[in-house]
């Protein structure tokens, strides 16, 4: 079938494994050292594998890697123009309310911009922009049982401000 003619439905006809998950992101990126800098430096990745120049593997927990960067076919490249097709953003997601009010604080800190901010109901999000241009979300699930729902059972996510204070004020303190 080509995806020309896929059918639309809201529920797939085979799904997915219920534990199936997003492995990782794999970025290409026009500067390593530079994308160093943000994804290691800021938000606190570690390396767990380098192949010289080209491309960096980190991870949050020892995982082999969560995220990887590379300039294999995009070393000195500028990220794709608005209005194109691509990847909207990599969501990473923090274990805690504490462990992302610690995510803002280091953005705080670096001087680095929010694109904006959201409370989900499901989840409250931070979204900014790395140094190529891509999107990220920095993001904490609520429990499961405090998602907001419908009438009839479905979610009700929605799109309000985010006290990003509060969230401050939430932060893990910091480590020594």
């Amino acid at each position: 079938m080509s995806a020309n003619k896929l059918v639309m439905t809201e529920t797939a006809r085979a799904p997915v494994a219920a534990r199936t998950r997003i492995g990782h992101v794999h970025l290409k990126v026009a500067d390593l050292d530079r994308s160093l800098a943000f994804y290691r430096d800021l938000l606190g990745f570690s390396v767990t594998q380098r192949y010289g120049s080209q491309a960096v593997f980190l991870s949050a927990d020892g995982y082999h890697h969560d995220i990887a960067l590379n300039t294999w076919e995009s070393k000195g490249g500028s990220p794709p123009p608005p209005g194109s097709t691509g990847l909207y953003h990599t969501a990473i997601l923090y274990p805690d309310r504490a462990s992302l009010g610690d995510a803002l604080r280091r953005l705080v800190e670096a001087g680095i911009r929010l694109d904006g901010a959201a409370d989900h109901g499901v989840s409250e999000a931070l979204y900014l922009t790395d140094p190529d241009g891509n999107g990220v979300e920095l993001y904490r699930d609520r429990p499961e049982a405090e998602w907001p729902r419908n009438p009839d059972g479905t979610l009700a996510m929605s799109n309000r401000h985010l006290n990003l204070q509060a969230l401050l004020d939430d932060a893990a303190p910091k480590a020594a």
